[in-house]
């Protein structure tokens, strides 16, 4: 009975020793394979984080004359209910802020009106902190 119980401890410990030897290599090994290899990042590029929503637009008509209110409409992706949305137009090459804003509402869609005043023809956007639209030209005659 004595080598039974020798035999049994023996191969308890020589089971322990093997479990542990294999967790400590197979972790080392896993370890070593779920450390992702780096990648290289554009340096310097303005695009390297990407915003976290999207925004649409359509205007009401596509040409107007000066004094003519044009609506703005369109829908957002990834931005909360109540979001503040600029319509923005390109002067001079620049994307300046107008005094036409709104907020998104249930549903994500939003709409705001903007008086067209200068002639010629208008680039526009909205904008939602760094959420930009697509442009829509509207001619102003």
């Amino acid at each position: 009975m004595k080598s039974t119980l020798t035999h049994r401890c023996a191969r308890m410990a020589a089971a322990g020793t093997l479990s542990l030897a294999l967790l400590a290599g197979g972790s080392a090994a896993l370890a070593t394979a779920a450390t992702p290899s780096p990648k290289p990042s554009p340096s310097g590029s303005k695009y390297a984080s990407a915003a976290p929503g999207s925004l649409t637009i359509k205007a009401s008509v596509t040409e107007a004359k000066v004094g003519d209110k044009v609506t703005f409409t369109g829908r957002s992706k990834g931005l909360s209910v109540g979001s503040k949305v600029v319509l923005q137009h390109k002067n001079n090459g620049k994307w300046t802020t107008l005094h036409a804003d709104t907020t998104i509402k249930q549903g994500s869609s939003y709409s705001l009106d903007y008086k067209v005043n200068k002639k010629g023809k208008e680039e526009l956007r909205v904008m939602d902190g760094k959420t930009v639209s697509p442009t829509v030209t509207v001619t102003v005659k």
